[in-house]
């Protein structure tokens, strides 16, 4: 009878869908997203992909730099933490706001090494179907697409190994 009573309560609690909408944090399980995998959930009203990224897909990010048109993130388009070569906290994951920066499009799914949509030499990466733009494992734009920078990485930490709040960071960014 007493938990009836109290479940109203601690409901009440959690923030509501307007509050998500809004801005509130997202708490995320990623501990069964195996290397390869890709989720995508919601913050603010969009969508925010992670990746778990595979070696090989780690090993394109420096074979690709001299394609990019921004390689090392001089356009701010991420915390401070993620200017780095990966983009990321930890190299193996990849979280980043699911909209091209050209005209608000969701880029497609992220894209194997030598994809056979996109050719033998397509080194991997996510494609904005709407007007070709390309984007490598890290969120970098690919020189001479309509995408003028690269993809935008949310403030974000990880509460544990297998556990991600996206939203807000040890910094206090939001």
């Amino acid at each position: 009878m007493a938990l009836t009573a109290i479940t109203p309560f601690i409901s009440s609690l959690l923030p509501s869908e307007r509050a998500k909408a809004a801005g509130a944090p997202v708490e995320v399980d990623i501990d069964k997203l195996a290397p390869g995998e890709m989720m995508v959930v919601e913050w603010r009203g969009k969508p925010v992909w992670i990746l778990h990224r595979t070696p090989e897909m780690l090993a394109t990010l420096k074979k690709t730099e001299p394609e990019l048109a921004d390689p090392t993130s001089a356009v701010l388009q991420q915390p401070d933490y993620a200017t780095n070569e990966h983009r990321s906290q930890k190299p193996e994951y990849f979280v980043a706001i699911g909209i091209c920066t050209h005209l608000g499009c969701s880029p497609s799914k992220a894209f194997n090494v030598g994809d056979p949509t996109l050719g033998k030499d397509w080194p991997g990466g996510f494609l904005c179907p709407c007007h070709g733009s390309t984007f490598d494992f890290a969120g970098r734009v690919f020189k001479n697409k309509p995408a003028p920078t690269n993809l935008e990485i949310p403030p974000h930490t990880y509460l544990t190994e297998g556990h991600l709040i996206i939203g807000s960071d040890k910094n206090g960014a939001a």
